[in-house]
């Protein structure tokens, strides 16, 4: 008969624990599908360098924007050679000056380069005072002539101020206005969509023929036509608080439009029902269950709606109806290119339209892989 040590432990597996990896949040999922996108990732890039540029737009200018100098003077390039054709490692600039010769026709002094006079540049240089933030005096500016002396990378206008100070200058407040007309109209038209989508009936009938009405108004007649009722006299905080009015209050239609197509959708879904049948308000459901859902498209649909923006205040501004002096914005700047031979004789007067191209290019290519990374299918 076998006996049985009960003494003895019985064999036993060892079980290797694996490690538990966490569930990845919608937030992290969304960012790792964006940096999948080059596009997206360059539009990201760009939208912080643009804010940055506009938040400490003092320190990124090389000059103080009214300053005055010659008009309609070229663009100074900056060379790595002195006079003699030898390499320098300290970047410098050549200014026109006035020779001692004179042109046999106009019998007016010959303008060149004044080679004997270099304006050394650096970074960090002492300029034109400024607050920074509009708070902390400073003269700091991230480039510029070691010097303090005037330079001028895009030219000057026909007042002859520096043309690219006041373009990093007017983006403070072009992207101020896109910003802040987007937001308003955000969330006016996310409300007003919910709402509309979420109780339907009679109701969602009704509001939906009044924003058909906001959204059958030829929009440019409008906004020269209210503009228009702004004396020229009155202060220029009030002209651009009833600009981003205007554009407020005709650009909130067709974002309800669109979170009203997706509140219909949300509104019939299990866990919807499932606060409407334990008593929950209609508030906390449009806000807690059916918000957090149709953010992702709102965000996308910001990011879309600013360049749209912007290119709208451009054009308001080239045709005198957007910002007044002593603003600067880019459509304001633009109003020197109105005329042919301007663009002709000093085509740097353009420079601004760059700015353009590149926030619209920046926001669209972040809006286009924000919209991949939301919904890939």
């Amino acid at each position: 008969m076998l006996a049985f040590d009960s003494s003895a432990t019985p064999p036993t597996t060892d079980i290797v624990a694996k490690p538990t990896r966490g569930h990845e949040s919608y937030i992290a999922l969304v960012w790792r599908r964006l940096r999948r996108s080059w596009t997206g990732m360059a539009g990201l890039v760009l939208v912080v360098l643009l804010l940055l540029m506009a938040i400490f737009a003092d320190f990124f200018a090389p000059m103080d924007p009214k300053a005055t100098d010659v008009g309609f003077a070229p663009p100074q390039v900056m060379s790595f050679h002195d006079k003699d054709g030898n390499f320098v490692f300290q970047p410098r600039v050549y200014a026109l000056s006035d020779s001692e010769e004179l042109d046999p026709v106009t019998f007016q002094p010959i303008v060149g380069i004044d080679y004997d006079n270099p304006r050394l540049l650096g970074f960090f240089v002492k300029g034109a005072e400024y607050r920074l933030i509009g708070l902390i005096p400073a003269n700091r500016h991230f480039f510029g002539t070691t010097d303090g002396k005037p330079v001028h990378f895009l030219g000057t206008d026909k007042f002859g101020r520096d043309v690219l100070s006041r373009a990093i200058i007017g983006s403070r407040i072009s992207l101020t206005i896109a910003l802040t007309v987007v937001f308003i109209v955000t969330v006016i038209g996310t409300t007003v969509g919910m709402v509309s989508g979420y109780f339907g009936g009679t109701f969602d009938v009704w509001l939906q023929r009044f924003v058909e009405l906001v959204l059958a108004f030829p929009q440019l007649p409008l906004y020269l036509a209210l503009t228009s009722l702004i004396p020229v006299t009155a202060p220029t905080n009030v002209f651009l608080a009833f600009v981003i009015v205007v554009m407020s209050a005709l650009g909130w239609a067709q974002m309800s439009r669109e979170v009203r197509g997706k509140t219909l959708a949300l509104a019939r879904i299990d866990y919807v029902r499932a606060a409407m049948a334990v008593g929950a308000t209609d508030t906390r459901i449009i806000f807690q269950h059916i918000l957090p859902n149709v953010m992702s498209h709102v965000i996308v649909a910001v990011t879309l709606h600013i360049p749209s923006v912007v290119l709208l205040e451009s054009f308001l501004g080239f045709l005198g109806f957007a910002v007044k002096p002593p603003l600067i914005s880019w459509g304001l700047m633009l109003q020197d290119t109105a005329t042919y031979s301007v663009i002709g004789s000093y085509p740097w007067i353009l420079a601004p339209v760059g700015f353009v191209l590149v926030t619209v290019f920046a926001f669209n290519a972040l809006g286009d892989g924000l919209r991949d990374a939301v919904d890939p299918y």
